[in-house]
């Protein structure tokens, strides 16, 4: 049977997730043998009936209802040394020579395995500034992230592999002004996603219009400092004394940030103690930094193992009055799921051995959704609409209450997760919220992973799908062409056509007269983006990878005023994209190809 509808998803399979057995006759002849391939690997994390369960996982993933995580797809079955999973986050950079360049060599192994990076840079002294023992004069966070961003390139920059990574730096570094402009000349740090970490004192103090310091650890500054604030630092388990090194107003560094996203995209918003307090591990971990597009907060050393339910594939009766979704068939792909994300924890490969600590300590998981948008249009449900959001919960409630259900019952079997306090955990703020059977079932029995749910942006296993909508966002557009790079390193174009277009127009519905239902990114107004995320965070007990469309028009007061809502609404972090001039500059390369960005298809799940 041919899986394939479009051209680019066999396209995508060949280049990206084909195993080709080193030119032995052991590869993988078609997508079924792909398929088959991860289904046995996977398989070999079970005990018992493991012939059994290799078929469950492979009907799970037959004709793409259960997307894995590229890397293990890639990956599972080859008998390469490689990692299954996507992304990390690495170890607290400590402010020495030494420290620094062994985190920059712990990247680089793990880049060299194919795992994207994120890092904080909170923990480097402030440009300018003198070490406390040795006298030096720091050159700053930024100047470091420049030696991260040549290493990437360096080690990822032939044919189709792209590295991608994260940085993240505190809203009171006193570096963060040179932060917010480190990309405004668009040749800088290429390689790097930026995110700003965003206290809820500091929105406090844009909101009332306070002075706003900026500080750092006084332990490891040379001299004595005028005024101290406690501060709990990055890599720090507790408050520590910091150095009040400059004052400036809230706003004004509130308005700098968001000018530089509005000119060019970047950096991004993370509410980070919105993320601390909404982590299942508060009581053991201290996040500062995310995965390369920002739907895994982590820990230091933290792993991504992700995997999408494609709604697609569960709408019954499109574009009729009997449209619906099968609710028990989106369980039963969750459950089984949810068991072989588990045994991907076990039979990876892990680059640093703090690492598979880290991922067999918490087993942290991410199952998602993708297709949302295509699933709403043919149960002709507007993205924008009370009746939209309002199914997407219902979606996000099943995925997340049959994630936790299936971990409990695995804690039984296997047992729960070993950093694992009972008590610690139940009182957790989103194990708070679940339904009152399963925090019983947590207390009686435990539970096997410590967070279950995450909303990735799936672009590239999407179009490996048929090119299905990715994640939650909108349709991009119904008709559309698109350049992918190819493992030769020149460009390919594609045409793409959206596979409920395509049903629509199979079906014999009129290409021109599209329903109300058929809206595509570009005519959604930003804050219907921001509702259906925050429709759909209190069901995410990690985060959800979301970029809200701004049109190039939107005047900045109102571009401004998106983030303050995202704030208000409970979300995690806040993306934003508006085209432009500069942010056009950005993307392309000086030969005029568009330069690779860290969440495009050229970094994803090779």
């Amino acid at each position: 049977m041919d899986y394939f509808e479009t051209e680019i998803s066999r396209f995508i399979w060949e280049t990206k997730y084909r195993f080709r057995g080193d030119g032995e006759p052991v590869g993988d002849a078609a997508l079924e043998d792909s398929w088959r391939r991860l289904a046995r690997a996977l398989a070999r994390g079970e005990s018992r009936e493991r012939g059994r369960w290799a078929l469950r996982f492979f009907r799970n993933v037959e004709d793409f209802r259960f997307l894995p995580g590229g890397r293990i797809l890639a990956g599972a079955g080859t008998g390469q040394r490689v990692t299954l999973f996507n992304c990390f986050v690495m170890g607290t950079i400590e402010d020495s020579m030494e420290a620094i360049f062994e985190r920059l060599k712990e990247s680089a192994l793990t880049m060299q395995q194919g795992g994207g990076i994120g890092c904080d840079f909170s923990t480097l002294r402030p440009a300018g500034s003198r070490a406390h023992h040795s006298g030096t004069i720091a050159s700053g966070p930024v100047s470091f992230m420049r030696i991260w961003d040549a290493m990437c390139a360096t080690l990822l920059s032939t044919g189709s592999r792209r590295g991608a990574m994260m940085a993240t730096l505190r809203c009171d570094h006193p570096d963060i002004e040179r932060f917010i402009d480190a990309k405004r000349d668009h040749r800088e740090l290429r390689h790097f996603n930026l995110s700003v970490l965003v206290s809820d004192d500091f929105m406090a103090a844009v909101d009332a219009d306070d002075d706003w310091p900026l500080l750092f650890p006084e332990a490891l500054l040379e001299g004595e400092g005028h005024e101290l604030r406690a501060r709990c630092w990055s890599g720090t388990e507790t408050p520590v004394p910091c150095r009040v090194v400059k004052r400036l107003r809230a706003r004004d560094l509130w308005r700098k940030i968001m000018r530089a996203t509005y000119d060019y995209a970047e950096p991004g918003v993370l509410f980070v103690d919105r993320i601390n307090a909404h982590n299942n591990l508060h009581y053991r971990e201290h996040i500062s930094a995310t995965n390369p597009c920002g739907e895994i907060p982590l820990p230091p050393y933290g792993a991504c193992n992700l995997g999408s339910v494609n709604l697609m594939r569960f709408v019954q009766a499109p574009f009729t009055d009997r449209a619906d979704l099968d609710w028990v068939g989106i369980a039963e792909c969750t459950a089984v799921g949810v068991r072989m994300l588990d045994n991907v924890i076990e039979l990876s490969r892990y680059p640093l051995p703090a690492q598979k600590k880290q991922a067999r300590g918490s087993r942290r998981m991410g199952i998602g959704i993708t297709g949302l948008a295509d699933a709403l249009i043919a149960l002709d449900l507007h993205y924008d609409s009370d009746a939209a959001r309002t199914l997407a919960a219902r979606i996000l409630q099943t995925v997340r209450d049959t994630a936790y259900r299936t971990s409990i019952e695995l804690a039984v079997e296997r047992g729960s997760f070993p950093y694992f306090e009972r008590e610690s955990y139940l009182a957790g703020a989103d194990v708070r919220a679940l339904p009152e059977s399963l925090r019983t079932g947590i207390a009686e029995k435990g539970i096997r992973n410590s967070h279950l749910i995450a909303i990735a942006p799936t672009g590239t296993i999407s179009l490996l799908a048929n090119g299905v909508s990715s994640g939650v966002e909108p349709v991009f557009d119904f008709r559309h062409r698109r350049r992918v790079l190819t493992p030769r390193g020149d460009y390919r174009e594609f045409e793409i056509a959206d596979p409920v277009y395509r049903l629509w127009c199979a079906r014999g519905g009129d290409p021109q007269q599209l329903p109300a239902a058929f809206v595509s990114a570009r005519r959604l107004s930003p804050r219907a983006h921001l509702l259906m995320q925050a429709a759909l965070q209190p069901y995410v007990d990690n985060a959800i990878s979301k970029t809200v469309n701004v049109p190039e028009d939107l005047p900045f007061a109102d571009f401004e005023s998106l983030y303050r809502e995202a704030f208000a609404l409970g979300l995690k972090g806040c993306t934003t994209f508006r085209p432009n001039p500069v942010t056009d500059a950005i993307l392309r390369g000086s030969d005029d190809f568009p330069a690779s960005h860290c969440c495009d298809i050229e970094r994803e799940g090779e």
